[in-house]
């Protein structure tokens, strides 16, 4: 088995950083991805933004723009390594964590979850069914996919309004979808959804029914819209929020909250198992941002550093 200072699970933003990190700590690092229970690329969520406009440093660019210039940092540090890898199991011997992917085995001192999440899904007749046939998640990368049809965005948090925004640039009409009052995005996108002409909000509503056989047709919803339930349309994107993939420490012992998020100190990113922390989207952090993930990342990487010293001067 290969033997490191740090592993990281998961080789989004977070991850990327941590391994940055790591590596200028003197830890032999290796960040393994893709992500757990995702098929995104290495690269992480970010990649699927179209637009990133709250980065330092960047004022505008796309999520697969910053991802490539964080994996390029990380990649340029000999004490990196990085392998698309999917990690199925990991356990703890003695002081140390044994991580195994579909390929490899690999042993090391720490490790750093950095496994984020995945995407919540629409659980009513006709969602599973028409998934990728009219259902989907990712609006930067199907939007082509529906240009002049008609779509819906169900969800109102910032990452559906980013959504609406860039199926606007393709489709001939989007509906956003929200069971509450009002959507709650960034006032910057607000403005945004309220300016385009193309998206119209339908508030107080809930989608009970994705309609179609080969493909979708159209939505239910629970209260009429201009006369009725029926709203026909040819695509449903889902933005209702993500799940944590923190199934991989579970069987370390490691807590979760009620989300499912892992438990850390938020100073330091630790767990509750000696050596072993997280970082990111997976975390129990209710402010979730690329920026936020980097920065619990490195400090991830630097408790681990502390963690891998104090040991290393304890057992002398």
């Amino acid at each position: 088995m290969e033997e490191y200072d740090f592993i990281i699970i998961g080789a989004g933003g977070t991850g990327l950083a941590a391994a940055m990190y790591g590596a200028r700590l003197g830890m032999k690092t290796i960040c393994l991805g893709t992500s757990h229970g995702t098929e995104l690329p290495i690269g992480g969520v970010i990649t699927t933004t179209n637009i990133v406009e709250n980065y330092p440093g960047f004022i505008r660019l796309t999520g697969s723009e910053l991802a490539e210039k964080i994996y390029q940092h990380a990649a340029s540090y000999p004490l990196v390594t990085i392998k698309e890898e999917k990690v199925k199991e990991v356990k703890k011997d003695g002081e140390n964590f044994i991580v195994v992917s579909e390929t490899s085995k690999y042993v090391g001192k720490s490790i750093l979850f950095a496994t984020g999440t995945k995407w919540r899904k629409l659980e009513v007749p006709g969602s599973i069914e028409l998934e990728n046939k009219g259902v989907a998640y990712c609006a930067l990368c199907d939007a082509i996919l529906y240009k002049n049809k008609i779509v819906a965005v169900v969800g109102g948090s910032d990452a559906a309004a980013k959504d609406a925004l860039v199926l606007a640039e393709h489709v001939k009409k989007v509906y956003i979808i929200y069971r509450g009052e009002k959507i709650r995005p960034e006032p910057v996108n607000l403005k945004r959804i309220e300016l385009n002409k193309k998206i119209e909000v339908i508030n107080n509503a809930n989608v009970v029914e994705i309609k179609g056989t080969q493909f979708v047709t159209g939505v239910v919803l629970d209260r009429e819209y201009n006369g009725s339930k029926d709203l026909p349309l040819q695509g449903v994107f889902v933005a209702i929020g993500h799940l944590a993939l923190s199934e991989l420490a579970k069987p370390l012992g490691v807590k979760l909250n009620k989300k499912g998020e892992i438990i850390i100190d938020h100073k330091t990113s630790e767990t509750n198992v000696p050596g072993a922390f997280a970082a990111g989207d997976v975390a129990d952090k209710p402010f979730k941002q690329a920026i936020t993930g980097v920065a619990e990342g490195c400090t991830a990487a630097y408790s681990a550093y502390e963690y891998i010293t104090k040991n290393r001067v304890e057992s002398a």
